[in-house]
């Protein structure tokens, strides 16, 4: 089992390395994928999106590979709890 990449939501430094797939950090968790505000302020392409883009490696990591904690923990408990896979 490859572990998980950690995403730390609150993070400045993770939302300049953890973009959308258009390079947007104005990303956000929800409902087990993600959403883009100023994607979904574009006429050209929807705001939902199931991959983040890791700048610093060029990878897509979809939602089941990353972590995603905010200060008080995971934030989908069934998707970033510690052991899941």
């Amino acid at each position: 089992m490859v572990p998980k990449e950690v995403v730390r939501i609150e993070d400045r430094q993770d939302r300049w390395r953890y973009v959308c797939p258009r390079g947007h950090r104005s990303w956000e968790p929800t409902n087990h994928h993600f959403w883009c505000q100023k994607c979904a302020s574009s006429d050209d392409a929807d705001g939902v999106f199931y991959a983040l883009s890791d700048r610093k490696t060029g990878a897509l990591l979809s939602r089941e590979r990353v972590r995603l904690v905010t200060p008080l923990g995971p934030y989908d408990r069934d998707l970033d709890d510690e052991g899941t896979s």
